[in-house]
């Protein structure tokens, strides 16, 4: 198994659950276009952090206000994964500014934009 591949089973990618759909996607020959993706499966759920929202209202960002949208072309599964996870951006994070780390990052004295502590 190449190392970025995902086990069959997993469907959880960084926030987003693909559930049934991965099985699609996985399946589906490409090279493939955002339009024929869209056709078949466009009403697929994926779930997030904050609920749930469809293949289709991801990939068009909420609009469909651009008529050449369905020219994209999709030469893998991985591209696929990294179109959706661009999408969603925070919408796939759980809390904001926490850690599992014992707790959050505010009040820490931590400059975020330089990374470094501002004690």
């Amino acid at each position: 198994m190449v190392p970025s591949e995902k086990p069959e089973t997993e469907t959880r990618e960084q926030g987003v659950e693909f559930g049934e759909l991965e099985a699609k996607l996985r399946s589906h020959e490409y090279p493939t276009t955002q339009k024929e993706l869209l056709q078949e499966y466009g009403d697929y759920e994926l779930e997030l952090s904050d609920g749930s929202k469809t293949l289709q209202e991801i990939l068009e960002g909420g609009e469909n206000t651009n008529d050449d949208v369905g020219d994209k072309q999709y030469d893998s599964l991985e591209e696929v994964h990294q179109s959706v996870l661009n999408m969603v951006g925070d919408e796939a994070v759980g809390r904001r500014n926490y850690s599992d780390r014992g707790g959050s990052l505010e009040g820490q004295g931590i400059d975020r934009e330089k990374g470094d502590e501002t004690l």
